[in-house]
């Protein structure tokens, strides 16, 4: 992905989510490992939370981090996939101004150069929230892997060309 050198590397501020029913702070690698690709590419982490699957308490946190000034973005992992307990997809359907379907569709695209047809399995999505962009990705670390590496790593880095998601940050109040 050409990045243009010329530009200043804007950092984004992120809020990082686990949702997860068993996960905790001390196991949690598909976080841990999120939280490492964001940090190393220069982004700054505001806050980090671990859920259990329950759309309302997804909801109200969401809501929490799209009114904090200081978050830009909201990553999740988990709760994506197609049990009763995977409701991650349906709280950002709750909280969401616009729908962002390149993602979901990018997302299943790269995914399926690693692991085939299972990634329709997937409900990876992305939307925008009253000017703060929300990026749900499977819990796995392979998920987490190409969510990041292959998209948000270039998407969340002013300098990537032709466009990014960041350029845009200045105007998505725009009414």
């Amino acid at each position: 992905m050409p990045l243009d050198e010329t530009r200043i590397f804007k950092p984004v501020h992120i809020a990082l989510l686990t949702v997860s029913d068993t996960r905790t702070s001390d196991d949690d690698s598909s976080g841990n490992l999120l939280a490492e690709r964001i940090v190393s590419a220069g982004h700054k982490i505001v806050e980090r939370a671990i859920l259990r699957d329950d759309v309302a308490l997804l909801t109200a946190r969401l809501h929490n981090w799209i009114d904090d000034e200081r978050v830009d973005v909201i990553i999740s992992t988990g709760g994506t996939g197609l049990t009763g307990r995977d409701v991650t997809p349906e709280a950002l359907e709750r909280v969401k101004t616009k729908d962002i379907p390149g993602f979901g569709e990018l997302f299943r695209w790269l995914s399926f150069a690693t692991i085939g047809t299972s990634t329709i399995q997937s409900r990876a999505c992305a939307v925008l929230a009253r000017g703060t962009y929300i990026f749900a990705l499977p819990g796995s670390n392979g998920a987490v892997k190409d969510g990041w590496d292959q998209i948000l790593l270039h998407q969340l880095d002013s300098r990537h060309r032709p466009c990014n998601f960041v350029e845009l940050m200045p105007r998505l109040r725009e009414t």
